[in-house]
């Protein structure tokens, strides 16, 4: 085989259909989410079945996933998460930390509310929450959802006082108050409110 046929089939072949460039900076944003997150490891105490649903209103994607069962998180669970709460800017996504999914699970099972968890915004680039820290105020620079550790949400059914207030009172990290656009911010970062 001469080296242009060569080529040929290592271009057929290849299963990224992207730029050198991009794939990179999709390697580089996996590495920098996998660093960030923890391993996955099992909940002893946890019982049952922890499943959750959301409905990313900026893709109109919907999800329903049973995430842990019997204190062991399920991979493939957490993939399809990853997928539906991905930067909807860039397309790209991190490995959300489970604890994150807990206390979503948690929050939901306070308010008495089963119906999807509304994605305002969850997993943010590095690049789109710097472009965005540019035009508001309100975005952190070092912000927990280029960490995977955030997200925006808001519940149908369910006040975004009643969200806000059972979330401080869960006391598992920062949550924010957003009435005018409508979300409460939750994350597992440091206790802190505003």
């Amino acid at each position: 085989m001469d080296f242009p046929q060569r080529r040929r089939l290592k271009r057929m072949t290849h299963p990224f259909d992207g730029t050198r460039r991009q794939f990179l900076q999709i390697g580089l944003t996996t590495v920098a989410c996998g660093i960030a997150a923890p391993a996955l490891a099992s909940v002893p105490h946890v019982k049952g079945i922890r499943s959750l649903a959301f409905h990313n209103l900026h893709t109109d994607e919907k999800l329903r996933v049973a995430y842990c069962e019997n204190g062991i998180y399920n991979r493939a669970a957490l993939a399809k998460i990853n997928h539906v709460m991905r930067d909807h800017y860039s397309g790209d996504a991190c490995q959300m930390n489970v604890r994150l999914m807990d206390l979503l699970y948690d929050l939901q099972h306070r308010v008495h509310n089963d119906r999807p968890i509304e994605i305002i915004s969850a997993y943010r680039s590095p690049k789109t929450n710097l472009r965005l820290a540019s035009l508001s105020d309100g975005v952190a620079k070092n912000s927990y959802h280029t960490k995977g550790m955030a997200i925006d949400i808001r519940m149908e059914g369910t006040s975004l006082m009643k969200i806000h207030n059972t979330a401080l009172d869960m006391r598992r990290g920062g949550v924010g108050y957003y009435p005018d656009s409508e979300f409460v911010h939750v994350d597992v970062g440091p206790l802190r409110r505003w």
